[in-house]
């Protein structure tokens, strides 16, 4: 969805509301331009916010990115699908998406707004993560997992049981990223126990990164650059 111009440049001096809508999941969920970018957020959290999405985006910029159309995405927790605006529109990739959304208000903002402006193949099913994890069969080359309900991750998210399941699923060569908070110093003492007793004894050869208010854990460290 286009905005008009005079929004998107009065976007770059202050926030311009767009719509909010109530949800079963979120409460109240906002949608701003912001920067001439969708930001979609709660009371506590941004959830989405095109390619100024830095945690992921940073991310990926020190990752070796396969070039391969067919690359297949897995994405728990879709939000306004902000890494496909980014990989599309900033590192020029045309994967397959595979988006997994539990809230049908974030599926609908998503299809509202940002998806007509991407041309890359996606699929959003409307599911729990941990269902579509139990049930899925098919393997991946990329997994983030962006799962938050307001600023908090879902108890069963932080499991190593979970994280097996994911494992099953990831492809022998690819690769999955994992968003924590580290807004707070608690937040990232917390972010590095997890890693430290959780994240790193499923995935051996993991690394962590501090982006800005986010701890980004990376299945392989090898595919980052130092």
């Amino acid at each position: 969805m286009k905005e008009s111009k005079i929004k998107s440049l009065l976007s770059y001096l202050t926030e311009v509301h767009l719509e909010s809508v109530p949800s079963e999941y979120n409460d109240q969920l906002h949608v701003v331009l912001k920067n001439g970018r969708y930001q979609l957020c709660t009371e506590n959290a941004i959830y989405s916010y095109g390619d100024k999405y830095d945690n992921f985006r940073k991310c990926f910029k020190k990752m070796q990115l396969p070039d391969s159309s067919g690359t297949k995405v897995l994405l728990l927790g879709f939000g306004m699908g902000s890494i496909p605006y980014m990989l599309e529109k900033v590192f020029m990739k045309n994967y397959r998406f595979t988006g997994v959304e539990i809230d049908p208000m974030i599926i609908y903002l998503a299809s509202k707004y940002v998806l007509p402006e991407l041309s890359s193949e996606i699929s959003i099913i409307g599911t729990d993560a941990a269902t579509f994890v139990e049930q899925n069969e098919e393997l991946f080359d990329i997994i983030c997992i962006d799962i938050f309900i307001d600023d908090n991750i879902p108890p069963y998210f932080l499991t190593e049981s979970f994280l097996i399941k994911v494992k099953e699923i990831i492809k022998e060569s690819g690769v999955i990223l994992f968003n924590h908070l580290g807004y707070t110093s608690l937040d990232v003492s917390k972010s590095k126990q997890y890693f430290e007793t959780v994240f790193s004894k499923i995935f051996f050869d993991s690394t962590m990164i501090k982006v800005h208010k986010n701890i980004m854990m990376i299945s392989k460290r090898d595919v980052v650059n130092a």
